[in-house]
């Protein structure tokens, strides 16, 4: 048997623009001519086979596959499986002039010399069936990386969403998961789950009520796309990986413990969930004390079929109580006393120095912050699907968990490679899992 091994390559590069207006319009339209050219050459090239591979084809490596083609291992229902995925990202930005660098004593600016940045993930997915419906999984991860300015200033973007996970140049290990997942069948249509990380291949009802308890990432459950959720394999940028608005509770890294439950109505499904966020504003410590601070969030999902594509809608909303600054509430303190300042604060005012404005550190106290969103997604062709978000947040208080945005649209395409002969890609966020139900 003959394997095929698939590498991917990003490159990401920022640079400065000095040229003159028409100069910066002629590099905008050979972009865009170049951009139309691809488009329209991936279009008209046709697929030898249109039909999608298989788990176990022949050109796809895969040690589950292969332990079941030596007749150790049951593909179609699963007692255990085992995956990894081994992500490098390599990113630069060259000089450029800055004047207010670090002004008036903050630390956090884009520094302007040049830079590299990288990051090197590892993560290694293990997947345990005990009794009736009862699944565990464990997830341990290892990062190495090296930001833009330490991710100040607009460094912060993260135009390379593994710069999260707060490493160093040096590996660090870490559990990014560890849960336990109870499943209670309702009757329905029996459907086929195939196998994949974090997912034990197997039947299950059309409706049912699925229970999670452990440590995990809130978005292996809530706001999935199929066209814009893996980083590793579609979208880089942090702004892909959910709603940029939605301050989902988590670790630095982007994990949390908590409860998850998810009920399963055919084409329906509604979920709710209350999570652990961080004891101060993007750490790695969480604050436990879940009755008093939490991160709940509900979601309805509807799936639906258009012309024979299928397709998704999903409305999501959040609301979490957090030790939490308001904005006005800080602007108010700096006015009646200037010496509540960051220079003063004893507690988190993420390491400015800066005496001559508010600070958020004097006005933290029990808050709740709120949002609501939209995410659709639709398969156009066999390798060709749209996506859109868009949520809104209340905006009144500090960001504690993801990105600062408070309005958040996003929209694109992703196409496979069929058409160009690339094989076989998982698009179905990083869980590559789907439910057939026939």
């Amino acid at each position: 048997m003959k394997y095929q091994a698939t590498f991917k390559l990003f490159a990401y590069a920022e640079f400065e623009l000095n040229q003159k207006w028409s100069d910066y319009l002629s590099w905008m339209w050979i972009s865009k001519i170049l951009l139309l050219c691809a488009v329209f050459l991936a279009t008209i090239v046709q697929a030898k086979d249109a039909d999608s591979p298989k788990l176990n084809d022949e050109g796809e490596f895969s040690l589950m596959g292969a332990l079941s083609d030596l007749g150790l291992h049951n593909l179609q229902d699963e007692r255990w499986n085992a995956y990894g995925q081994g992500t490098y990202i390599s990113s630069f930005k060259q000089a450029f002039p800055a004047a207010y660098t670090n002004l008036n004593g903050t630390p956090n600016s884009l520094l302007p010399k040049a830079e590299r940045s990288f990051t090197a993930t590892a993560t290694f997915y293990l997947g345990l069936r005990a009794w009736t419906g009862a699944e565990f999984y464990v997830a341990p991860e290892m990062i190495s990386e090296r930001p833009l300015s330490g991710l100040k200033g607009i460094g912060g973007s993260i135009q390379n969403f593994e710069l999260q996970k707060n490493g160093t140049a040096h590996s660090t290990w870490y559990v990014s998961r560890a849960y336990y997942r109870q499943t209670v069948s309702f009757g329905g249509t029996p459907g086929e789950v195939k196998s994949s990380p974090l997912q034990l291949a197997g039947i299950v009802d059309s409706r049912r009520f699925v229970f999670t308890a452990g440590t995990f990432s809130i978005l292996d459950f809530f706001d999935k796309n199929t066209y814009a959720g893996d980083l590793r394999q579609q979208f880089l940028n942090m702004a892909f990986l959910t709603n940029a608005a939605y301050d989902f509770a988590a670790d630095a890294r982007g994990y949390t413990t908590g409860l998850v439950g998810e009920y399963y109505f055919d084409n329906w499904a509604f979920r709710f969930a209350r999570i652990a966020g961080p004891k101060n504003p993007n750490d790695l410590p969480l604050n436990f004390y879940m009755l008093k601070y939490y991160g709940d969030q509900a979601e309805l999902e509807h799936k639906h079929v258009i012309k024979g594509q299928p397709g998704a809608v999903k409305l999501l909303g959040f609301r979490n109580r957090e030790n939490m600054g308001r904005f006005s509430d800080a602007i108010a303190a700096y006015q009646s006393d200037p010496a509540k300042n960051a220079t003063t604060c004893t507690g988190f005012n993420y390491g400015s120095d800066n005496s001559s404005a508010p600070d958020l550190c004097w006005a933290r106290k029990p808050n709740v912050k709120m949002g609501i969103g939209v995410t659709i997604e639709q398969r156009i062709t066999e390798d060709l699907g749209l996506f859109f978000r868009g949520m809104y947040s209340d905006g009144k208080t500090e960001v504690y968990s993801y990105t600062s945005a408070d309005r958040s649209i996003s929209f694109g395409a992703l196409m496979k490679g069929f058409r160009w002969g690339a094989g076989k890609r998982c698009d179905r966020s990083w869980l590559c899992a789907e439910l057939d139900f026939k």
